[in-house]
């Protein structure tokens, strides 16, 4: 029980975070950069990019 006592106070505290606005922001900036960032360094998603670049460069 002590084990489910520790995690019980992190979901406590893990509350207090979420029902922050200002804390929900940060979290949901640093989302949106880190999924930006990871849609540049997988293979599949830069090729498609490349090509969505490449056509409206054909295109004017």
């Amino acid at each position: 029980m002590p084990l489910l006592d520790h995690a019980l106070y992190a979901f406590v505290i893990m509350h207090g975070f979420w029902v922050s606005p200002w804390m929900m922001i940060i979290i949901a900036l640093g989302a949106a950069y880190l999924s930006g960032r990871a849609m540049e360094l997988i293979p599949f998603t830069r090729r498609i990019i490349e090509r969505r670049e490449a056509r409206e460069a054909e295109r004017g």
